[in-house]
């Protein structure tokens, strides 16, 4: 749009200096003696009288058209920058953020488990959707480090990366054993529990690839035995060292196995894996046993199964687990939010079954019969990114 004005508004050079006094109102003497400069004269100001001013009619309506294409001018520039700036807070995700939602429909895409820290310290898997590449692991590792839009979409989760900002990987995987080299920037860990969080979180994340059964260390191309805070690195580390409880027990740990559990965060959202050291074989019988007895006491998590629940069989066939409760369970199909109660049951159920080699279906049966309650399809993926983003209310409490 092109807006004609009048001979009015084109002022003439020596009217418009004039109109700014400041510029040049007799600066102070100081100033004066250190430029030794002259001022310049200023010429003669025409007259009103001799400006071929307009009507007050016409003033009036040329008035009222320039503020309206001052209003029009306004609006379409605001609008512009209004939609910049939306373009510039919303965030905008890329391969640490991608979800199967936000990919285009011809990215080929493939599922990976990243770990971060939540609020109550412990390591969690989340499931993202990521573009299928060479290199996924390394990918998947680099989604943990610290990084504004990694932090961002940590944080839109209610969670932290756990790999100090800066860190990069060499990391070579042969016969089902990985070493990963961490450059010099994973020696910066403020104290040892993020030290541990690092070391654990990197190793969880490697076993979870088919490919992967044990990881080694090496920092800024050298093998080291502790890091800077004392964090033992020296040895071979495994998924069965994640939120390890501590035993406090006199008994000798040498026949001792471990299983990983499932229970629910203090707030529903996450599914938190805990390793449990048992006197008994690491099976799916035993992980459902200790499972039914619930977190620790303190530990910030919640029991998912009902209140004297009992196990009354379990058995695996043909990759189906089939496991067998005793009739409390079925009261979570009464319970106060008797979906989300049994949602959370049966993801740690499955979440707490698939650890164990051959299971690739979960059958809950209730004295004998099939749980009624029961959703059409529990997912087989843990803490999915998306709903985890969707449950999570973005408070931040200020003490």
């Amino acid at each position: 749009m092109q807006c004609s004005l009048p001979p009015f508004f084109l002022f003439p050079a020596p009217f418009f200096s004039a109109a700014r006094p400041h510029t040049i109102h007799q600066p102070n003497q100081r100033a004066r003696r250190r430029t030794n400069m002259k001022l310049p004269k200023l010429p003669k100001l025409p007259s009103l009288k001799s400006l071929h001013l307009p009507s007050r009619i016409t003033m009036e309506r040329l008035l009222i058209v320039s503020a309206a294409a001052l209003v029009v001018v306004l609006a379409v520039r605001g609008g512009q920058q209004t939609q910049t700036a939306m373009q510039q807070t919303d965030f905008t995700p890329d391969v640490s953020t991608q979800t199967i939602a936000d990919a285009s429909p011809d990215v080929e895409v493939t599922s990976t488990v990243c770990w971060y820290e939540d609020g109550e310290g412990y390591l969690v898997p989340v499931t993202r959707q990521i573009p299928l590449q060479d290199g996924v692991a390394k990918a998947t590792l680099s989604l943990m480090v610290k990084s504004s839009e990694n932090d961002l979409a940590a944080a839109r989760m209610g969670l932290r990366n756990v790999i100090p900002e800066g860190v990069t990987f060499d990391l070579d995987i042969s016969g089902g054993k990985a070493r990963v080299d961490l450059s010099k920037e994973a020696l910066s860990c403020q104290n040892a529990e993020e030290e541990l969080l690092m070391v654990q979180g990197t190793a969880a994340a490697l076993c979870g690839f088919d490919t992967v059964q044990e990881v080694t260390f090496l920092f800024d191309g050298q093998k080291r035995s502790q890091l800077t805070h004392g964090t033992d690195v020296s040895g071979v580390f495994k998924a069965d060292s994640v939120n390890l409880e501590i035993v406090e027990t006199t008994a000798n740990l040498t026949n001792a196995s471990r299983v990983q559990l499932y229970f629910p965060s203090a707030d529903g959202r996450l599914m938190v894996p805990v390793t449990r050291t048992v006197f008994s074989p690491a099976d799916l019988t035993t992980a459902m046993l200790e499972l039914a007895k619930g977190p620790e006491k303190d530990s910030g998590l919640e029991i998912p199964l009902p209140k004297d629940c009992g196990l009354r069989s379990v058995t695996l066939k043909n990759g189906v687990a089939t496991i067998d409760f005793t009739k409390e369970f079925a009261s979570l199909a009464t319970a106060e939010d008797a979906s989300a109660a049994t949602s959370q049951a049966l993801r740690a159920i499955v979440f707490t079954a698939s650890q164990f080699p051959g299971v690739k279906k979960v059958e809950v049966l209730v004295e004998g019969k099939p749980f009624e309650a029961q959703p059409s399809a529990v997912t087989t993926f843990v803490n999915q990114a998306d709903e985890v983003m969707a449950q999570y209310p973005g408070l931040i409490t200020v003490d």
